[in-house]
Protein backbone atom coordinates (compact mmCIF):
# COMPACT_ATOMS: atom_id res chain seq x y z
CA UNK A 1 0.00 0.00 0.00
CA UNK A 2 2.96 2.18 0.89
CA UNK A 3 4.45 1.71 -2.52
CA UNK A 4 1.00 2.74 -4.50
CA UNK A 5 0.55 5.66 -2.24
CA UNK A 6 3.93 6.82 -3.02
CA UNK A 7 3.54 6.13 -7.13
CA UNK A 8 -0.44 7.34 -7.46
CA UNK A 9 0.73 10.25 -9.29
CA UNK A 10 2.78 7.84 -12.08
CA UNK A 11 -0.11 5.88 -11.85
CA UNK A 12 -2.80 8.48 -12.85
CA UNK A 13 -0.80 9.73 -15.60
CA UNK A 14 -0.25 6.58 -16.79
CA UNK A 15 -3.76 5.72 -17.08
CA UNK A 16 -4.98 8.79 -18.92
CA UNK A 17 -2.45 8.38 -21.48
CA UNK A 18 -3.38 4.87 -21.90
CA UNK A 19 -6.93 5.92 -22.31
CA UNK A 20 -5.59 8.65 -24.49
CA UNK A 21 -3.37 6.36 -26.63
CA UNK A 22 -6.60 3.93 -27.20
CA UNK A 23 -9.03 6.55 -27.94
CA UNK A 24 -6.76 7.92 -30.96
CA UNK A 25 -6.24 4.34 -32.30
CA UNK A 26 -9.98 3.27 -32.00
CA UNK A 27 -10.78 7.16 -34.13
CA UNK A 28 -8.10 5.85 -36.95
CA UNK A 29 -9.72 2.20 -36.89
CA UNK A 30 -12.77 4.00 -37.22
CA UNK A 31 -11.99 6.26 -39.54
CA UNK A 32 -10.34 3.93 -42.22
CA UNK A 33 -13.07 1.60 -42.25
CA UNK A 34 -15.52 4.51 -43.56
CA UNK A 35 -13.23 4.96 -46.22
CA UNK A 36 -11.62 8.53 -44.60
CA UNK A 37 -7.95 9.57 -45.17
CA UNK A 38 -5.52 9.85 -42.68
CA UNK A 39 -3.95 12.79 -44.56
CA UNK A 40 -5.48 16.38 -44.38
CA UNK A 41 -5.07 17.41 -48.15
CA UNK A 42 -6.95 16.16 -51.17
CA UNK A 43 -5.76 12.92 -52.99
CA UNK A 44 -5.46 14.50 -56.45
CA UNK A 45 -1.35 15.85 -55.70
CA UNK A 46 -0.83 12.20 -54.03
CA UNK A 47 1.20 9.59 -55.93
CA UNK A 48 -0.86 6.67 -54.57
CA UNK A 49 -4.26 8.42 -55.80
CA UNK A 50 -4.70 5.43 -57.85
CA UNK A 51 -4.19 2.87 -54.91
CA UNK A 52 -5.90 4.49 -51.84
CA UNK A 53 -9.36 4.73 -52.82
CA UNK A 54 -10.64 2.27 -55.32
Amino acid sequence: MTWLMANIGTIVVAVILAIVVTAVIAKMVKNKKQGKSSCGCGCESCAMKGECHK
